[in-house]
């Protein structure tokens, strides 16, 4: 019996049910090493905070939760993979060339999110259009000069909120004298922001040539109600090269990024270790990481513009009807080539025969016109007006 009762007993020989109580109460009035544990969560959503922020300077992505994990896992990418973007758009959609009708599953980041979000962006026309039939709708975009990205307010909140996490950090300084926590957390909101500071980023982002003349279609494919045209008019990005820039090869890291990511990833890991040592005011240092990764989480999913991205559109027009089909004849007699671009996509299979003579009589209607354009154009001038010149459509102006 004695080995049992030793098992049962307390080192002091006391029986004391009320240890764990005292013991949960002392986590709960000054938790230890949970802030540490905590930071070694929730990179993902760091990493996609940073996708929709970076590239364009400054990134206002507050210190949280995850950091620690996110600059292990970009040191991982940028050596392995040579990327830092996320390496698989939120979005699956494809990049349909107005002209040829290339197609191309899409890899960018920023292409997948102008799709995502595209009910939150779209013109008011659409919605009507989208009231008026219930199914194919097709919206036309003018695209502005590329390049200049503009500030919303899922970019401007994350500077108070690195304020307020500032203030919250000061409290135990200014309080008690303990300045622990106000060193971590002014580390930490450097750490990130130089993170999000880096050139590779912008590379990454907008991997594509620009003054494109083409049109070209986004769309999630057959099947999907919406497909967005957008005109190049020499004023935009290649979309066909951003969409397949992921995988290109000139925006893989350089040794800069690769040795900059290894020092954050070192200066992280330091900051983890040194954090782990406090032990007094830790509430102060958890609501610090709490509302930094409020904070990331929104922005990681907020909806967003395609001009916050860099790629500014003016609505110009929009084509619906409850037939897909006629739908693209509609599309096809006003732009040409666009509807036929897009017929490969949701008609893979043959068309009966009353479509295809419904689009051989579109074409050739389309084929006279243009030879009575290029004879009139051939005219001479004899009575010093202007002549009429035949214009593609890709490069007609249209009023928003």
């Amino acid at each position: 019996m004695a080995p049992i009762l030793r098992l049962i007993e307390s080192r002091d020989g006391t029986f004391d049910p009320s240890a764990p109580t005292d013991k949960f109460r002392t986590q709960w009035v000054t938790p230890s090493d949970v802030f540490t544990i905590l930071l070694i969560l929730g990179g993902d959503v760091v990493g996609r905070a940073l996708a929709q922020l970076a590239g364009s300077g400054l990134a206002p992505v507050a210190f949280s939760f995850g950091w620690v994990a996110y600059s292990i896992r970009a040191l991982v990418s940028a050596v392995g993979e040579n990327k830092l973007m996320p390496l698989d758009p939120d979005c699956k959609c494809k990049v349909i060339h107005g002209k040829s009708g290339y197609s191309r599953d899409n890899s960018s980041w920023i292409l997948g999110r102008i799709v995502r979000d595209f009910s939150h962006w779209r013109d008011d026309r659409v919605q009507k259009k989208l009231d008026e039939v219930l199914d194919a709708r097709l919206a036309k975009f003018e695209r502005f000069s590329a390049g200049t990205v503009k500030r919303d307010h899922v970019y401007w909140i994350g500077l108070p909120i690195m304020v307020l996490q500032l203030g919250i950090a000061a409290i135990p300084c200014g309080v008690f004298g303990d300045w622990g926590a106000l060193l971590i957390t002014a580390v930490g909101i450097a750490l990130s922001l130089t993170t999000g500071l880096l050139p590779q980023w912008k590379k990454e982002e907008w991997a594509c040539r620009d003054k494109a003349k083409h049109n070209y279609i986004l769309t999630r494919g057959n099947g999907s109600q919406h497909a967005i045209v957008i005109q190049g008019k020499g004023r935009g990005y290649n979309l066909e090269d951003l969409a397949s820039g992921q995988s290109n090869i000139m925006v893989a890291t350089n040794s800069f990024t690769r040795i900059t990511l290894l020092v954050l990833a070192t200066l992280w890991i330091l900051l983890l270790i040194t954090a782990a040592g406090l032990k007094e005011n830790t509430w102060f240092l958890l609501a610090v990481g709490g509302v930094g990764i409020l904070q990331n989480i929104y922005v990681a999913g907020a909806s967003r513009r395609p001009e916050n991205f860099g790629i500014p559109l003016d609505s110009v027009e929009v084509f619906g009807n409850p037939s897909v089909m006629k739908t693209l004849l509609d599309v096809e007699a006003k732009h040409k080539h666009v509807g036929r671009a897009l017929l490969q996509e949701f008609f893979p299979g043959d068309l009966s025969e009353d479509e295809k003579r419904q689009w051989a009589a579109l074409e050739e209607g389309q084929a006279t016109n243009q030879g009575a354009t290029n004879q009139e154009a051939a005219r001479p001038n004899t009575e010093g007006q202007a002549r009429t010149w035949w214009v593609e459509a890709s490069d007609v102006p249209h009023d928003a």
